[in-house]
């Protein structure tokens, strides 16, 4: 399996945005009380996942 720059970019975008969802379900139903915070870097995490995923193509 080859992974070249696009594939790399690809992949870290995705786990970027399973990080992101699970910070905010961990807020949202284990922390209600920090919930803000918890979703504020859910969200985050999922522009930075959309920046490295317009990027793909272009690296």
């Amino acid at each position: 399996m080859s992974l070249n720059k696009n594939k790399i970019v690809g992949y870290t975008a995705l786990i970027m945005a399973v990080i992101g969802s699970a910070l905010i379900l961990i807020g949202v139903l284990k922390y209600p009380e920090y919930a803000i915070g918890f979703s504020i870097a859910g969200v985050g995490f999922y522009a930075i996942a959309w920046a490295f995923n317009a990027l793909r193509g272009r690296i």
